[in-house]
């Protein structure tokens, strides 16, 4: 494979993809001992990095468009990890999907965890990416004292051996950071694109953007191209936006460029994230159910001002009775031309009712007067800063309000904080456990037995699947089932497990290529 971290590159047969693969331990690679993470060896991010950028070279894709890490790779203290690098065959832009996934060496678990996801390309320009290195440090920047720096690191948990303590120098010029960084003399940096030490050092020096020593994990990376190899000692310019976000451009002792990041996104250090005693739980920690918590009482206080449109099924009058100032509209339209600003929050009731004999009818019926709704809440300028919360009743096991939630999640993921989704229950709520519902900032809350709650995620424990404990009773369902991999899935049920009564969904049903 022609990378230290790997051993062997495969190509696909079904597809012009690849797989590369490896194996990791603190035995074959001793250096990644030197990044310890609250008291475990994490491979770093900038590995995964140079990985991808490994692979992108198989096929001239000498940019990677994006790159965001699933989860951290934990090394054990004994033993090794396997791990693959795919790339997927090229879409009519010749941009190919890369993913890096591990499973502990050894292992009979057939499950692998994803540590990240991203997309190859190639490069169009890197005008924005070169600074002048020459002229060093750049006039007018202020040097940073770093003294104590890796000290301070290791106290937020984040413990760097020699090999990762590559930060020479500091200085900074308005909101731009400028860096040298040198990897450590015992390090090698042959076969590696950029040895991650050198450009993880790089990254310490966003460590003290803000004077501080706290920094999180790289989690997202956007545009990294890499112009030159081998490179030992670098300089580099850090520029951060108003997100937080950080472009990065690399060169050598000369000037010539090294590498570049376009954006790179870090996120705070989640210690939950790690496995106790070294190494993931591969597999049996990747499912997870929806849990429903209830909210603590007085935590927030609920919104004065209140407007319910459309019809009101007694929600003014319970809120008028906790206290509340409500006023009522016929519908968004007459809400937007009144006088005065505008509510924090706005009721509209969204499904109350069960269809009746034609449900399908009544379903549709209903996703659309909700459609409407959203489309004329999220264009009305007016509304930008008040939260539409759709009111429901008993939304489980019911199809068409399950339809609207649906429909409305939709619209949620779109236009972060403008919509609530509100399930009643039976309907029966009093107005100071309405008044608290409405003063959650959540995207979903449902309100049972006088309790508000919220949907949460909880690890879902994976019980032992065998072949034998299958009982082929009843119909199976299969979505996309006349499809490729759908007709696959329905012989196998058949052939293995003895389905004899099969039920194939898909959207182009019988016009699917193969389906007869």
């Amino acid at each position: 494979a022609e990378h230290p971290l790997l051993g062997a590159a495969v190509s696909l047969a079904d597809s012009d993809g690849v797989v590369f693969s490896g194996r990791l331990s603190l035995a074959s690679h001793p250096w990644l001992a030197d990044h310890t993470i609250t008291g475990r060896v994490l491979v770093p991010g900038t590995a995964f990095v140079d990985l991808a950028i490994r692979a992108g070279d198989e096929f001239g894709c000498d940019l990677l468009e994006e790159l965001t890490m699933a989860a951290p790779l934990v090394l054990p203290e004994r033993g090794a990890a396997q791990i693959q690098v795919f790339v997927g065959s090229a879409d009519d832009c010749g941009r190919r999907s890369v993913k890096v996934f591990s499973r502990v060496d050894g292992s009979n678990e057939p499950l692998w965890t994803q540590h990240a996801t991203g997309v190859l390309g190639v490069v169009d320009d890197l005008a924005d990416t070169k600074f002048d290195a020459t002229n060093w440090p750049p006039p007018g920047a202020e040097p940073v004292d770093l003294d104590g720096c890796y000290e301070r690191l290791a106290e937020s948990g984040f413990a760097y051996g020699p090999v990762f303590q590559g930060l020479r120098a500091v200085w900074r010029l308005g909101a731009e950071l400028f860096a040298e960084v040198a990897l450590d003399e015992g390090a090698d940096a042959s076969g590696f694109g950029m040895h991650p030490a050198l450009l993880d050092a790089v990254l310490h020096a966003g460590a003290f953007a803000d004077g501080t020593a706290d920094r999180g994990l790289p989690f997202a990376w956007e545009d990294v191209s890499l112009q030159a190899s081998g490179a030992t000692t670098v300089r580099a310019r850090l520029s951060y936006d108003e997100r937080g976000a950080v472009s990065i451009a690399v060169a050598d002792v000369v000037g010539r460029p090294v590498a570049s990041v376009a954006s790179l996104v870090t996120r705070p250090l989640a210690v939950d994230e790690l496995a106790d005693g070294g190494g993931r739980t591969v597999g049996r920690d990747s499912l997870f159910r929806v849990e429903w918590a209830p909210v603590a009482e007085g935590t927030d206080a609920a919104p004065s001002v209140v407007a319910v449109v459309g019809p009101d099924g007694g929600l003014a009058g319970t809120l008028r009775g906790a206290g509340s100032d409500v006023a009522v509209y016929p519908d968004l339209a007459a809400l937007a031309v009144a006088d005065g600003p505008m509510p924090d929050v706005v009721l509209a009731e969204v499904a109350t009712e069960r269809p009746g004999d034609g449900v399908v009818d009544g379903v549709h019926d209903m996703v659309t007067r909700a459609l409407g709704l959203a489309q004329e809440w999220l264009e009305e300028e007016r509304f930008a800063a008040s939260r539409l919360v759709a009111v429901a009743c008993g939304a489980v096991g019911n199809l068409a309000v399950a339809s609207v939630w649906g429909l409305l999640r939709s619209a949620q993921s779109e236009h972060p904080d403008r919509i609530t989704l509100l399930d009643l229950g039976d309907g029966a709520v009093s107005g100071a456990v309405l008044s608290r519902a409405l003063a959650q900032p959540e995207p979903e809350l449902a309100v049972r037995d006088g309790r508000v709650l919220v949907p949460r995620l909880a690890r879902m424990p994976v019980p032992e699947l065998r072949a034998a404990s299958w009982e082929p009773r009843g119909t199976v369902l299969i979505t996309g089932g006349t499809g490729g991999l759908g007709a696959v899935v329905a012989r196998h049920l058949a052939a293995e497990h003895g389905v004899r009564d099969l039920l194939l969904l898909s959207r182009r049903g019988m016009a699917s290529p193969g389906a007869e």
